[in-house]
């Protein structure tokens, strides 16, 4: 699926996603990520979601950050919240969804000036 949605000059934003892919700013990433509006895009070490650890998200939680949404893959799974702890403990929102909707939800986040982060499971050959 493509997406049209208009941030501004400068700002990262998805232009696509599909079966193991997002595209950001027409960029093709197969691998998991990490998206902030104006950072360059990371990688992330994280390849499924059994590997996510709380020193996944402890980096994310040293930044000035709102909130993060964390999409699980293709579909909606809830980690312990003992592994986003760094996060809570910073005070940084956590919002769970499935890869298309963090993708959505990032973009319209951006447009609103909000500091955001997109953390995103992409497990090859699954549909995101």
């Amino acid at each position: 699926m493509k997406l049209h949605l208009d941030a501004g000059a400068g700002l990262n934003q998805f232009t696509g996603y599909g079966e193991g892919y997002v595209a950001i700013n027409g960029q093709r990433r197969t691998a998991s990520l990490i998206v902030m509006p104006r950072d360059p895009v990371e990688d992330w070490v994280p390849a499924r979601f059994e590997d996510l650890a709380p020193a996944h998200f402890a980096a994310l939680a040293a930044r000035e950050l709102e909130i993060v949404l964390l999409g699980t893959g293709a579909r909606l799974r809830f980690p312990h919240p003992e592994i986003t702890r760094p996060l809570i403990d910073a005070r940084i929102g956590v919002e769970v969804m499935d890869v298309p909707a963090a993708c959505r939800t990032f973009n319209i986040l951006v447009s609103e000036g909000r500091k955001v982060a997109a953390a995103l499971l992409l497990e090859p050959g699954v549909a995101a």
